[in-house]
């Protein structure tokens, strides 16, 4: 069994698939390691790294040849993949909602016509089971992390309360708006740091996870009977009554604070807009928006990808690839799930990892050179 771990190209992208830590545990395994010459450079991990773990090291055309598993952060451009093992697995985020040049169904439909079993990382059911696999989970917390640490950059004013000879200064007001995995990380981080915390979501559940943190939980509390708990834990879209609910509740109170935070998705829909121009409009001059859901569209009207806007003398910061911009980490933690992943269905007998229907099924988009997956066959 040969895994091939691949260079990314995009050049936003500093991640890698696969860490010295796992080289090591794959050959652990019985597979021969191949890396693409390269591939950990913008991750601070060095061929010679790889080299001491176990892996050959070669040009991409070397790694390729004969791999079972191709391991890889995105999805590899399907023309750069010429030469692949006809049935070999496509391990990778493989954006198969997304648009442009770093996914959509075009990228999925090419990897079906080269013969590969194209495996979607982020189609990792959230069960028990799968939590160590869930590399939207791992990538989410360091993107939630990094949102304080921009906010605080581009804020130009200190976070805690500071009592001084020379007066006090107040501490700054952050509001998260949605509280999955990268808003829970936001609210700690931000409390670490000494900001006065609060933070919404549609699903009632969270609420007591917002408290736990020590942040001021602000809810919907007219609108009976509406939880906002979708499939896997996810948000789910809210009723028209729900949503004019929450836009007074938060409008109010969007108005008072100097940081917002906006994490909310939906898989495979465009990420819910949740502040206006006109709340935008209602904050005071050098306020901070950060929009982490911006490759989805944004929860932010006017919000950029790729770059920070000024609106009513409020910046809106729409970072593209939050978590590569902390890739050691962000390698590490990603590395460790597609290892979990694959270990978890290693068969000794066989040398090689053999999926089930709940975890391989819901993660398989192509098999037999179509498509095959029920989400995009809709």
């Amino acid at each position: 069994m040969k895994i091939a771990v691949l260079r990314e190209t995009a050049p936003d992208e500093a991640r890698v698939a696969a860490t010295p830590e796992t080289v090591k545990k794959f050959v652990g395994l019985g597979a021969t390691v191949a890396v693409e010459n390269g591939a950990g450079t913008r991750a601070s991990i060095a061929d010679d790294a790889y080299a001491a773990a176990g892996a050959t090291l070669g040009a991409r055309a070397d790694v390729l040849s004969g791999a079972d598993i191709l391991l890889s952060v995105q999805g590899p451009e399907p023309a750069s993949l010429a030469g692949a093992k006809q049935g070999a697995w496509l391990t990778a985020s493989l954006n198969p909602f997304g648009g442009g040049e770093d996914g959509g169904r075009a990228r999925i439909d090419a990897y079906a016509g080269l013969g590969l079993e194209a495996l979607a990382m982020e189609f990792m059911p959230r069960i028990t089971r799968a939590q160590s696999m869930d590399v939207l989970s791992s990538q989410a917390n360091l993107a939630g992390y990094r949102a304080v640490l921009d906010a605080a950059h581009e804020y130009g004013r200190v976070f805690p309360m500071m009592m001084t000879a020379a007066g006090t200064v107040a501490a700054a007001k952050l509001f998260v708006m949605g509280v999955g995995v990268a808003g829970l990380q936001a609210i700690a981080t931000a409390r670490r740091l000494g900001a006065q915390v609060s933070a919404t979501d549609v699903r009632s559940a969270t609420k007591e996870q917002i408290q736990s943190l020590g942040a001021k939980p602000v809810f919907v509390e007219s609108v009976a009977g509406i939880e906002g708990e979708g499939v896997g834990g996810y948000a789910s879209e809210m009723s028209e009554e729900y949503q004019k609910a929450q836009a007074e509740l938060v409008s109010g109170h969007i108005a008072k604070q100097d940081i917002v935070i906006t994490t909310a998705l939906i898989p495979g829909r465009p990420a819910p807009r949740l502040i206006s121009d006109a709340q935008i409009a209602s904050m005071r001059p050098g306020s901070v928006i950060v929009d982490l859901a911006v490759e989805s569209g944004g929860n932010v009207e006017g919000a950029v990808l790729g770059e920070v806007v000024e609106r009513h003398g409020v910046k809106i910061v729409g970072r593209k690839n939050v978590a590569s911009t902390l890739a050691s980490d962000a390698s590490a933690l990603y590395a460790r799930n597609l290892y979990n992943f694959l270990s978890a269905f290693w068969k000794k007998d066989e040398g090689r990892p053999v999926l089930d229907e709940e975890i391989g099924g819901a993660v398989r988009l192509t098999q037999g050179g179509k498509v095959v997956n029920a989400r995009l066959l809709g």
